[in-house]
């Protein structure tokens, strides 16, 4: 009979079932640990880029979290990127470079980058990239006479290069300079003619007296030695004809090289990778063949959508608005894309 008592007892004592932990909560964009992943994977990207500019974070488009274990992580990021006006070999810190303007004709560069992150250190495992200009008809619509990009190639380019590099080298007492690349190049016909170019150079074995009887004997330093650098030069050719052109060299900075993809670096002829190309696409230096979620830096459509996701936070914020809300109510934002720190191209 007691035992009987102590049965029924014990049936009528509650049960207490586990409940499951509650999933973390998606990150948004603008979240401290997404800005944290997409400061380290624009770091990789400027570092792993072997031409033109480096580039900074305009905004993040969407992130991915997929957990691997115990503080494992693998995150994917989609990120909006602006070209500076540093060069890649400049050893300005990325805080400091300024962002092209608009009315600069600005360049645009979206990058999915895979990383991982182990015990809250985030390390970069792929990246696809590429850049492209903004359209010519947006630029002039702000600013009808504002000199567009040319090609890198373009006749007259090369030709202000060729004669830049050469006034520079006739009046300087110190080291001969070859060209590495054009960087960047913009025409403006109207109401003058004017013909703009960036390019890096680099210091070679001779001064530039010595040059002046024998240049085809002067070489690139070896890497040791390596000093870089970079010039500006205009050229106006009507309704007058002048010649500006500045140099500056960088100095010997050790650990970075820069990668010559076979071009002859005498000066005026453009590297063959940017044959008419208005710009140096990121895609040369980011673009892992990985593709997919399990093994790839770009995103799953089915998993990732940044217009999607942003349209359906859309509309689940106008659903809850038709919620009465006490007075002075916001909305809170939709966790991606995030914001814009500069401008939209």
């Amino acid at each position: 009979m007691k035992a009987l008592v102590a049965l029924i007892l014990l049936v009528q004592l509650p049960i207490h079932k586990a409940v499951p932990a509650a999933a973390p909560a998606p990150l948004g964009c603008d979240d401290p640990e997404s800005e944290a992943a997409a400061e380290v994977a624009v770091s990789y990207i400027n570092a792993h880029s072997h031409h033109g500019y480096k580039f900074a974070l305009n905004r993040i488009e969407n992130i991915r979290v997929l957990p691997q274990g115990l503080n494992n992580d693998i995150v994917f990021l989609e990120l909006d990127l602006l070209e500076t006006t540093c060069h890649i070999l400049s050893p300005t810190p990325l805080a400091n470079c300024t962002v092209r303007s608009f009315t600069d004709h600005a360049v645009e560069g979206d990058c999915d980058v895979k990383l991982q992150k182990v015990d809250g250190k985030f390390s970069v495992l792929a990246s696809k990239c590429h850049s492209h200009p903004d359209s010519r008809e947006d630029v002039l619509q702000v600013c009808p006479d504002c000199p567009l990009l040319e090609s890198l190639n373009d006749t007259e380019v090369s030709t202000l290069v060729t004669s830049a590099l050469k006034d520079h080298n006739s009046k300087t007492p110190n080291a001969y300079l070859r060209l590495l690349e054009i960087g960047r190049a913009k025409i403006q016909y109207e109401p003058a003619h004017i013909v703009i170019a960036e390019f890096a150079v680099a210091a070679t074995n001779c001064s530039a007296q010595d040059a002046k009887t024998n240049a085809e004997a002067c070489h690139l330093l070896p890497d040791d030695e390596a000093n870089f650098g970079f010039c500006t030069a205009t050229m106006v050719k009507r309704p007058s004809q002048d010649l500006e052109v500045d140099c500056q060299l960088y100095g010997h900075q050790p650990g970075v090289t820069y990668s010559q993809p076979g071009q002859d670096t005498s000066a005026g002829l453009a590297p063959s990778v940017v044959q008419g190309f208005t710009n140096h696409n990121l895609k040369f230096s980011h673009n892992n063949p990985v593709a997919s979620e399990s093994s790839s830096s770009e995103f799953p459509t089915a998993v990732l959508s940044a217009k999607p996701v942003a349209k359906r936070a859309v509309a689940e914020v106008a659903q809850h608005d038709k919620v009465p809300r006490p007075v002075g109510f916001v909305p809170p934002p939709p966790p991606c894309p995030g914001r814009i720190r500069y401008f939209k191209i």
